[in-house]
């Protein structure tokens, strides 16, 4: 058997190049589905003239769409036969490099060519972003089911979380903070000006310009180049220990999808808790642009404070994830998630604040502070949970189909991802938000002011309602894994 495949060992101590190798995963992921989060809308929008309902609807369209595909992809990742090279490990190589040059391509200049908002336009952003959105299922799940793999230590869980998560935060902080500022520094027509990064002066375009249609799509194919190197690290360095067995490989059916949602009472309940909790945080993702466009941009002429604020706002996802496994300790589970979607809430309402008092900049940078502090601990100590709920099945059922679990976990992320895209996406478009304009009507303003700051609060009280009804607890959970281990030995 491979060095990968240490089946026996499934309460493996990870050494840190364990937790490392497999973050770069999420590092790679996020840089992807990150950029298409936070900016895809805003690109199709002001570069693309496409209109804010359309590119809703675009996400509207490829979303449904995932509904049916993601759980096939999950059965066909649960039937992979383990190999040599692992059984989820090489999705990761196969589909890795489809992956980012489909990504890349979203970001192609096409309207020059095609004609800005026209039909041919749309069509391709529609199939592009479909092509993207099919291919990484065949990541994203696979690699989700690998998570479950390394180890059944729930210590180790939380300490592997705390390390992917803060490597998904510094690909975060190269997609919020940094590539909006690669972008004009690649655009045309550049300028000297205050990059907002603490007295920084250099020369930027304007990113929000057709113009700079160019200069989006080389600096997302660079991206898209480090992804692939980090999908490669992730495969290269990863092992599987946990894996279901050569005959209950053979029994998985697409129709276990709906036999374990009916079963597994905390695989529905953490279903829900992903919908709500990515539909909160990719509302703000996508809204973010504009809320500083237009918030700060033409009229308060703060725009350059986007990547200073941005940074602060990087800050607890890379630094301070050290401290989950000790929180999670003494709040546990449930108070962890309590104590960081309020935390999420306070930032907010300052964000607000400061949009009505522009010149008290300590607002911003405080409530960017918080509320991404609160967001990333929330959204990312939640993928903490999914190997539990993997083993909660296995222990009811007897099958372990962590494909298919994965396959449900990232079908809610996608839809959250999709819901906070295509609702404030509506949302502006009723509140006639004109594509490319240098100022909005009020109508157009509170559209903004509710798709950032109301409708997420909102949420992440709804998302505490939820998780309080989370039903594995601690003690239930070591009794569960350590019977497990002795029937699988």
């Amino acid at each position: 058997m491979d060095a990968n495949l240490e089946k026996r060992d499934e309460f493996a101590k990870l050494t840190t190049w364990d937790r490392v190798s497999y973050g770069f995963g999420d590092f790679a992921q996020n840089l992807v589905f990150g950029t298409v989060g936070g900016f895809l809308l805003f690109y199709l929008t002001n570069i693309n003239g496409i209109s804010a309902g359309v590119g809703a609807t675009i996400f509207f369209v490829v979303r449904w769409i995932n509904v049916v595909w993601d759980p096939w992809v999950g059965t066909v990742v649960d039937k992979a036969k383990i190999t040599k090279n692992g059984k989820y490990r090489p999705f990761l190589l196969n589909f890795g490099i489809p992956l980012v040059i489909l990504a890349a391509l979203l970001f192609l200049p096409v309207a020059k060519v095609l004609g800005s908002g026209s039909a041919a336009t749309v069509a391709y952003a529609t199939v592009s972003y479909m092509a993207t959105a099919l291919v990484y299922s065949f990541v994203n799940i696979p690699y989700g089911s690998l998570n479950a793999s390394l180890t059944r230590d729930e210590m180790e869980v939380s300490k592997l979380t705390s390390v992917r998560m803060m490597l998904a935060n510094v690909g975060n902080l190269l997609v919020y903070t940094l590539f909006p500022l690669f972008v004009q520094l690649a655009s045309p027509n550049a300028k000297m000006t205050d990059t907002g990064l603490f007295g920084l002066k250099l020369k930027l375009g304007n990113y929000a310009a057709p113009s700079a249609a160019g200069a989006w799509f080389k600096v997302y194919g660079i991206y898209m180049l480090i992804g692939a190197v980090a999908l490669f690290i992730a495969y290269r360095n990863t092992r599987e220990r946990v894996l279901a067995s050569e005959e209950s490989t053979d029994q998985v059916k697409y129709s276990d999808l709906f036999a374990e949602l009916k079963r597994n009472a905390a695989l529905r309940n953490l279903g829900i808790f992903f919908l709500v909790g990515f539909t909160l945080m990719f509302f703000g993702n996508t809204v973010w642009p504009y809320f500083m466009q237009y918030n700060f941009g033409v009229e308060g002429g703060k725009s350059a404070l986007m990547a200073s604020i941005g940074l602060i706002g990087s800050i607890p996802g890379i630094f301070l994830v050290v401290l989950w496994p000790k929180l999670r300790s003494t709040l546990g589970k449930k108070g962890f998630f309590f104590t960081f979607l309020s935390i999420f809430i306070i930032g907010q309402l300052l964000l607000f604040a400061w949009s009505k008092n522009p010149s008290s900049d300590w607002l911003g940078f405080t409530g960017r502070f918080l509320q991404q502090w609160g967001l990333t601990s929330a959204t990312g100590f939640m993928w903490a949970l999914v190997p539990e709920v993997v083993s909660n099945g296995e222990y009811i059922s007897g099958k372990r189909v962590a494909g298919i679990i994965n396959a449900i976990m990232g079908l809610f992320f996608k839809i959250g991802l999709a819901l906070g895209g295509i609702i404030p996406g509506y949302l502006l478009q009723i509140m006639h938000f004109k594509s490319g304009a240098l100022t909005q009507t009020a109508s157009a303003q509170f559209g903004i002011t509710l798709s950032m700051i109301w409708l997420p609060s909102i949420l992440a009280v709804v998302a505490m309602i939820v998780i309080s009804r989370y039903p594995l607890s601690d003690a239930y959970v070591d009794k569960m894994n350590q019977e497990l281990k002795d029937k699988n030995s």
